[in-house]
């Protein structure tokens, strides 16, 4: 997007190459937008490195916490029904994290430092974050670790709204799917190893807890120094600092139809996603008749399978996609054969037709994650707002996970199964691709 609407020619940096200078097919899309250089195998590895890092680092500390030592922990100091406070505990910190992702968001858009805009956020919520995870085997009772853990997410939602940021800061548009990728590759090895260190880790006491809290904090430090060093934000104009100017900049963006139609593609993937992964144990005992012990089998190798085909897919549709220069299609694409995975236990109410699901579900979700994050970046209306209206697309993410097991287990109570479950989700995420062919203003 061009920012200058003046008719003297932007000054460029030294060695970078002027867009208008070039009469081929959209050269600006090759040059990073805050140095208008091109990237050099060098930056590109760097940049790559500093995302799948980051991505594994901080999800394996989360889930080496939240998925195992957590619960463990509330049964540890004997609160007597953990299931029902664990379930409080999340719906407490999924409205932290909502707002905070908002607000750091917004924040790191209008930092002026001599570090720049996002690496003090970067670096202040990493340490946040992990001091706040690797407290909670500390404390010992149910109201300090509902407080701590609420300090945690505020700390890595200081960290992650800045850093996906910079997706659209300092990556070219032609990279940005492949980068998406790096971060989608982490998260989808991390969660599972988190998991798998958490019940290593679940009789240790305080090691599991600080090492959690230490990965989290790492993750910060490897970002910023991975990637190249940030400018100074030099030749952005001062953001006012008054209490009204600071509301009125919480605004979402206005006379952006694309930027909106990304937002509710988004949202009934994450309800259609959450419908089903958040039933899952559920639906193999009751939608297939298992016992407990069996139900576990089945569960441990669905998640190996969805591993594997999550990895694949999204290490490969990120290149693809900024090979072809494509956002939309990777994405619907994607939408549609997740809702084919949805159909195989409703067709196949056996562990074939759920272990098809993992497969083929978990690939359309794998696809999705790593090119969605790039097609969000390029919707965006405004660069110098990147933070925090990514931070409001991050929305339907958290009401997505919030809306899909109310509906889940509304259709459930009212039907007596889950025989509806099942092609609910699946329109809810095709209406989600729908959405998406509906943007105008990417491809």
């Amino acid at each position: 997007m061009d920012t200058h609407s003046s008719a003297v020619p932007p000054l460029l940096p030294p060695g970078a190459v002027d867009p208008a200078a070039d009469t081929g097919a959209d050269l600006a899309d090759d040059l990073a937008p805050d140095t208008g250089r091109r990237f050099d195998r060098a930056t590109t590895v760097r940049f790559g490195a500093g995302f799948l890092l980051f991505g594994l680092l901080w999800i394996i500390g989360l889930m080496t916490i939240s998925a195992v030592l957590l619960p463990q922990r509330l049964k540890d100091i004997g609160i007597s029904s953990p299931e029902t406070l664990l379930g409080s505990i999340n719906a407490v910190t999924a409205v932290v994290s909502l707002v905070s992702n908002l607000v750091f968001g917004n924040f790191s858009d209008r930092t002026r430092s001599p570090l720049g805009r996002r690496t003090p956020w970067v670096v202040g919520g990493g340490l946040l974050g992990g001091a706040a995870m690797l407290s909670m085997g500390v404390v010992d009772s149910a109201a300090l670790i509902t407080l701590v853990y609420c300090v945690a997410m505020v700390g890595l939602n200081m960290m992650l709204a800045p850093a996906v940021a910079v997706l659209s800061d300092r990556v070219p548009g032609r990279l940005r799917g492949t980068m998406s990728a790096f971060y989608g590759t982490g998260l989808s090895v991390g969660a599972p190893l988190g998991t798998l260190v958490g019940a290593a880790l679940i009789t240790s006491g305080l090691t599991g807890f600080v090492l959690g809290g230490v990965l989290m904090a790492v993750s910060a430090i490897v970002a910023v120094v991975l990637w190249p060093r940030e400018r100074p934000p030099a030749g952005l104009p001062t953001a006012p600092a008054t209490l009204k100017d600071v509301l009125v900049s919480f605004r979402p963006p206005r006379r952006a139809p694309d930027f909106y139609k990304a937002f509710t593609g988004r949202l009934f993937m994450l309800v259609s996603y959450q419908m089903i992964s958040a039933y899952q144990l559920y639906i193999v005992q009751d939608h297939l008749g298992q016992s407990t012990a069996r139900s576990a089998a089945t569960l441990a190798t669905m998640s190996v399978i969805t591993l594997v085909v999550s990895l694949v897919g999204s290490l490969v549709s990120g290149p693809v996609s900024d090979l072809i220069g494509r956002r939309k299609l990777p994405v619907v694409l994607s939408s549609a054969l997740f809702a084919v995975g949805i159909a195989m236990p409703w067709v196949w109410p056996t562990p074939g037709g759920m272990f098809a699901y993992a497969a083929i579900a978990g690939l359309g979700y794998g696809v999705y994650t790593s090119v969605d994050q790039a097609l969000n970046v390029d919707v965006l209306p405004n660069q110098a707002d990147a933070g925090k209206d990514l931070g409001i697309l991050n929305l339907s993410t958290t009401a997505g996970q919030t809306v899909g097991p109310l509906i889940t287990s509304s259709l459930v109570v009212a039907t007596g199964g889950y025989g509806l479950v099942f092609p609910v989700a699946i329109v809810t995420a095709l209406l989600g691709a729908f959405a998406i062919t509906r943007i105008r203003s990417v491809r």
